[in-house]
């Protein structure tokens, strides 16, 4: 068996600093194989620069999947192009620079191992895109065998089309994650076809918070409807992840377990 951590949506300089700080021992502690990072909110909480792509990186992210912030911060594009590590939604409209999956190889007691991980953007109160279930099958088509393990990053608002899609797929890949609301779920289960799902693998950042920003910002733009320049917030920061048991043989999930751990 094989463990893949995949952890929820990084939440600008404090979510990279927890993950620095406790990443390598919790690797160790859960003999982790292979991690996957949601980066999109990396830097200052919108977007990603290669320089927090880079502190991904050295906490021990393998993978770093990205969303509906992918364009805020323009020096990301020339990584985009030329980094296979760094991962943006597969069902953005054709010609967009990147890749929307990429296939890595691990060795574990002297065996290679294919990882796949797919990127994918909701459509619903979204930024338009291609849909990401035809999308999906489109790149399982062009994965051909290549990866019996594939991992999908559903960065989505809506609940039902992350459901959605979670069963559209069971069967198909190995795990189904939901990322881009910042708050974990407690509906971490096996599909029955051996795909292992969350609706939302929370946030890497910091909870005294709405969402990640201050919150006395966000309860005052409820109060005024009016326009603030949002700030992170830096107080009670947790790494918000889901750590997966795989059969390597088969591909299919065998466990998945919430992780939930402060950084002191």
């Amino acid at each position: 068996m094989i463990n893949v951590l995949f952890i929820g949506d990084v939440n600008g300089k404090p979510g990279r600093s927890a993950l620095l700080a406790l990443l390598p021992k919790l690797i160790r502690d859960k003999k982790i194989d292979f991690v996957i990072a949601n980066g999109e909110n990396s830097a200052g909480g919108f977007g990603i620069t290669d320089k927090t792509f880079e502190d991904l990186l050295a906490a021990g992210v393998n993978a770093v999947t990205l969303g509906n912030h992918i364009w805020d911060k323009k020096d990301i594009i020339p990584v985009l192009e030329a980094d296979s590590r760094l991962i943006r939604p597969a069902n953005l409209p054709e010609g967009n620079p990147g890749r929307g999956h990429s296939i890595f190889t691990i060795e574990k007691n002297s065996v290679k191992i294919n990882i796949a991980v797919i990127n994918l953007i909701g459509r619903v109160f979204m930024i338009p895109v291609d849909c990401p279930f035809r999308s999906a099958d489109r790149v399982l088509a062009g994965i051909n065998g290549n990866a019996k393990i594939i991992f999908v990053d559903m960065h989505a608002e809506a609940t039902s089309e992350k459901q959605a899609i979670g069963y559209y797929l069971d069967g198909r890949v190995t795990g189904v994650f939901g990322t881009h609301t910042h708050v974990m779920t407690a509906d971490e289960k096996i599909l029955p076809m051996g795909t292992a799902y969350i609706t939302d693998a929370g946030m890497t950042g910091p909870f005294d918070s709405v969402i990640g920003v201050k919150k006395e910002i966000i309860i005052r733009r409820f109060l005024m409807a009016a326009p603030e320049k949002f700030e992170l917030s830096e107080n009670d920061v947790h790494i918000n992840a889901v750590l997966t048991g795989v059969d390597e043989a088969t591909g299919k999930a065998v466990s998945i377990e919430r992780i939930n751990i402060k950084y002191e």
